[in-house]
């Protein structure tokens, strides 16, 4: 019997845009054909409640007190950020919506096809790195649940040495935690909504729980935390304000940058991308009141300020309350590592290996990978998840100013849908560079280094240097944006400049085949029999 060895290479179902392009694209990167959209109005609240309702935003406006600023600044920044950031998701997101193609494709129109490698990279590797930090969440709430079910497994002795920055019980709980996720790296995105739908009811009901008992318990009681004064003044203050800024707004940093990933699936009106902007910034000021709330009321009760809900929550008596207190973080860190960090890396890893690598696959590689990343380390003080953040955002910024300028200002909103999946089209550039971006990209970056690398070790001192770093992503964002438009403007890519767009579903009514399906062309992408009874009415709602 002849031994053969596995199939390493994904399915390419034969379709309009893998045609001779089997280098650049695969069915998950080809855009998303009519009768898969699925998404609708409530899927996208849904799922940014879902994104939103998670422990790094309660954590967000608990660590900024710790650096010296009050709840009122906390508030005002966590505002002031999500209603920054949540444009320019509107903005990236709207593009997903018009071509139904996922962030690494539609990057090639302004970084061209080997260009969008610095972009993919680099947006991979910090999705991968905050898959790690929530698995490492997860982990905290996973640890606290067992520990209310047995109490013998929060002292179990630990076998690892100390300077590892992890016990042998949290090293359990993590394993759990990862082993957990591993069903839901397989599920579709259109699948997921569901998901999204069902922690969108679970954990707020349950974080709106905790804050009446924040209230409830210390009534009568003096809170200093909504009495005190900063302290710190002057420049000192301002920097710190600036630098909570940048770390809040690259918490979702990633996603002003790859909203398309999402919004492909989209089936409702380009101007629904719009609801995000009053949208985002009340739900996270909310939960980060939460967090503050439920903060002040644990320093009133227990005398120390915990910004980690579950230090709070660990010291509740009744057992059933951890419990169920913990189980509503880990269901946010599993939708919150679901939907924004796995599946955005997994486009990452496909964009770049398409022929090997799917959705199912990356998500799995990134799971493995984030193995490697420590994250128990990362999210060791407030200190350093701060710091972690603001370099986060550095990156960010630059690339998700590129891609609003290109579409909505250098190309007027065309695109050619077809052309970004062949690598000789227009967007090929200079031998599939396009410098204008990658200038503009480095100029945005640059300033930030010296505090970027000061921020990594505090030993090297950078001086004034640092300062830049402290307002990254607003710095990066506004210079890389002025950059593109001036050389974009001077030295133009007139091959780029099209007459008209070109959208997927030309392109699908063009040949007649969606995936390796042949459609009836008179039907663009053939006859869509909707589901009846109660799923489907679900499916309409969603």
């Amino acid at each position: 019997m002849k031994f053969k060895l596995p199939h390493l290479k994904v399915d390419q179902p034969q379709s309009a845009f893998s045609t001779g392009n089997a280098r650049w694209t695969n069915k998950d990167l080809d855009p998303i054909p009519r009768h898969l959209r699925k998404w609708g109005i409530w899927s996208i609240v849904a799922y940014w409640t879902s994104d939103a309702f998670n422990a790094a935003t309660w954590e967000f406006a608990s660590s900024i007190l710790a650096v010296g600023l009050t709840w009122r600044e906390s508030i005002s920044i966590v505002a002031i950020s999500f209603f920054i950031v949540s444009i320019v998701i509107a903005f990236n997101g709207a593009t997903g919506v018009i071509h139904h193609a996922p962030f690494p494709v539609l990057a090639r129109a302004s970084w061209g096809f080997w260009g969008s490698y610095i972009a993919i990279i680099s947006r991979a590797i910090l999705a991968i790195f905050w898959f790690a930090i929530q698995t490492m969440n997860g982990a905290n709430t996973v640890r606290v649940m067992l520990g209310a079910i047995w109490p013998s497994f929060l002292t179990m002795k630990n076998t690892i040495p100390a300077d590892q920055g992890i016990a042998t019980n949290t090293m359990v709980a993590f394993v759990l935690f990862w082993l957990a996720q591993v069903p839901f790296l397989y599920m579709h995105p259109n699948s997921l909504r569901w998901l999204f739908m069902v922690k969108s009811i679970i954990v707020p009901i349950s974080w709106v729980a905790i804050l009446v008992w924040a209230f409830l318990s210390t009534k009568g009681a003096e809170t200093s935390i909504w009495s005190q004064h900063t302290t710190i003044h002057g420049s000192a203050y301002s920097w710190a304000y600036l630098a909570s800024m940048t770390s809040v707004i690259g918490n979702y940093a990633t996603l002003s940058v790859n909203q398309a990933d999402f919004s492909r699936y989209s089936r409702v009106s380009v101007k629904w991308q719009l609801l995000y902007v009053p949208m985002l910034p009340i739900i996270f000021t909310f939960i980060s009141f939460i967090g503050i709330a439920a903060s002040s009321a644990g320093a009133v009760k227990y005398g120390e300020l915990q910004w980690d809900p579950m230090a709070l929550i660990s010291n509740w008596d009744n057992r059933a309350c951890r419990f169920f207190a913990a189980f509503s973080f880990a269901l946010a860190a599993l939708g919150v590592n679901i939907s924004a960090n796995s599946l955005s890396a997994a486009n990452d890893l496909t964009a770049l290996f398409p022929q090997y690598v799917n959705i199912r696959r990356g998500q799995l590689l990134c799971a493995v990978l984030s193995w490697a990343l420590v994250p128990w380390k990362i999210l060791a003080s407030a200190e350093s998840f701060l710091n972690f953040m603001s370099a986060y955002a550095v990156f960010l910024g630059p690339i998700a100013a590129i891609m609003v300028m290109d579409f909505w200002v250098i190309q007027q909103r065309k695109y050619d849908t077809l052309a970004l999946y062949q690598p000789h089209s227009i967007y090929r550039y200079w031998h599939g560079f396009n410098w204008r971006a990658i200038l503009a990209f480095v100029v945005g970056v640059a300033p930030n280094l010296p505090g970027f690398i000061n921020s990594i070790n505090a030993d090297i001192k950078v001086g004034v240097g640092v300062h830049p770093y402290q307002f990254g992503w607003l710095l990066g964002f506004t210079a890389t944006s002025l950059v593109y438009l001036a050389v974009s403007y001077a030295f133009p890519a007139r091959e780029t400049h099209i007459e008209r767009a070109i959208s997927p579903d030309e392109v699908y009514d063009e040949h007649g085949l969606v995936e390796g399906v042949a459609v009836d062309k008179e039907e663009g992408s053939g006859e869509y029999i909707e589901k009846k009874g109660l799923k489907g009415w679900a499916d309409r709602m969603l």
